[in-house]
């Protein structure tokens, strides 16, 4: 089995935990090791004959992100032809026949692949469950599109239902038809008459998928006969698989799946996850509360927290951002991420630690004509060579050896020393140790926007 892991969503709803530029699939919540892609990955892998049967859709922002994560569970054998780049976001049937074009270019045609949001939380008592229910949907995929259902556990306005119809081999059944995200009182029928959750997992036969694709949606079929990417992307539509073809298709079949699963779609659905207190608060820092239910409060670092006379709220607290509201208001969180994107507030984009393929920074303080940050460079990796036209930056070294490099000349620096780069000249950060360097960086100018920089040499092909 070859899987395609989708993993280019932002993760809106969960902001400001999750950022466009490191969302939610990548963020290591309290109590799992792993991120929510490095789960998927691992499922992934226990599905697939090897490491390379993995493909990973994605886009530019988040490509690191996953050679990163990948690169820290131990796979540095992945074939980083197997992340595909998407030039924009097309909601899911491209992005998924982006990977199928791949994998049957590269494996052939008459493949069977499984598709699998890298931003779902399946706990790991369930994943036998999970792997062998999978497999068995390989008995059908020569003759229907299979996606899987999720058996509900309470009526839910979050998740899109499946009504199944007709057995499949004793295997799963042939879907009769999807339904929208209901309100709640449709949702309680849907239950009863043993309607499934719409999981967004899917396996099929390329052959088959192909087919179909042609038959009811041959938009995004003829779009990818063009050859460049970017040119496909310009012209295919923006739509779901759902949309263009399961609901279309008279070749689709379910798969009841009964394991504990979540989308973490909002932050109320960490209620379902996260073990609250006596009074069904969860509560991720220290606290001291009073006369206070079913609140949900994640506060950045080791602030006490403190609840009097509050009932049903969500309270998430960055380095930047505030976010209060009522558990069921959580959904309209995703109004303030847009609200901020289309202002190009940077706190819809970044956190205060940002990752790069290098390492991270995290910025310390910043006012109009400066900015603090707090660099960490891995061992042996470097940053760009490149160069700034409106500000100047002073390095000191506050743990491991760095290399310099400025215009023609290389130099090396320990802990406790420093040096000043001028703006417009080209010169890069390097770490050649085996531990990781650290260093505060003051950028003095009349602009310090993450735009102004060129690159001249780059270790990752970054413009």
């Amino acid at each position: 089995m070859k899987s395609i892991i989708l993993a280019g969503g932002v993760g809106s709803r969960l902001w400001p935990l999750s950022r466009k530029y490191f969302p939610k699939q990548f963020i290591k919540f309290d109590s799992f090791n792993r991120s929510l892609f490095q789960m998927t990955f691992e499922r992934c892998l226990k599905l697939s004959e090897d490491l390379n049967d993995i493909y990973v859709v994605t886009n530019e922002l988040h490509k690191f992100h996953v050679m990163g994560q990948v690169e820290e569970l131990g796979y540095h054998d992945f074939d980083e032809e197997n992340i595909l780049i998407e030039p924009e976001g097309k909601n899911t049937l491209p992005a998924i026949y982006y990977g199928v074009k791949i994998i049957k270019e590269k494996k052939g045609s008459d493949c069977t692949v499984g598709v699998f949001p890298s931003d779902h939380l399946i706990n790991r008592e369930n994943e036998g469950e999970f792997i062998n229910t999978i497999n068995k949907g390989v008995d059908i995929v020569e003759d229907y599109l299979i996606t899987f259902g999720i058996t509900p556990t309470k009526p839910h306005t979050g998740y899109g239902y499946i009504k199944p119809s007709k057995e499949l081999k004793n295997i799963g059944y042939v879907v009769e038809e999807f339904k929208e995200k209901p309100d709640l009182e449709t949702a309680k029928k849907y239950v009863n008459n043993g309607y499934l959750w719409n999981s967004g997992m899917f396996l099929f036969n390329t052959d088959l998928f192909e087919g179909e694709l042609r038959k009811h949606c041959p938009h995004v079929y003829n779009s990818f006969k063009l050859k460049d990417i970017k040119e496909i992307y310009s012209k295919v539509p923006d739509i779901s698989i759902d949309y263009g073809i399961m609901e279309k298709s008279d070749r689709v079949g379910v798969i009841p799946l009964n394991i504990k699963w979540n989308d973490l779609g909002s932050f109320d659905a960490f209620y379902d996850e996260f073990k609250g207190d006596n009074d069904g608060n969860i509560l991720f820092n220290e606290n001291i509360s009073l006369h206070s239910k079913n609140n949900l409060v994640k506060s950045n670092g080791d602030k006490l927290i403190s609840l009097i006379d509050v009932d049903n709220l969500i309270v998430v607290d960055t380095k930047d951002a505030l976010m209060i509201c009522k558990r069921e208001s959580s959904q309209k969180i995703k109004e303030v991420f847009n609200k901020l994107k289309g202002k190009n507030d940077e706190r819809a984009l970044y956190h205060k630690t940002v990752y790069r393929p290098w390492g991270s920074y995290t910025v310390l303080e910043e006012s109009m004509f400066y900015k603090i940050k707090r660099i960490k460079v891995l061992p042996g990796k470097k940053l760009s060579y490149q160069l700034h036209h409106h500000r100047s930056e002073h390095w000191i070294v506050v743990k491991g050896m760095a290399k310099v490099v400025v215009e023609d000349k290389e130099y090396f620096l320990r802990n406790g020393e420093s040096t000043f780069v001028k703006s417009g000249l080209k010169h890069r950060l390097e770490n050649p140790g085996i531990i990781p360097l650290e260093v505060i960086e003051v950028q003095i100018g009349e602009y310090l926007g993450e735009d102004d920089i060129v690159r001249i040499e780059d270790d990752w092909g970054r413009n």
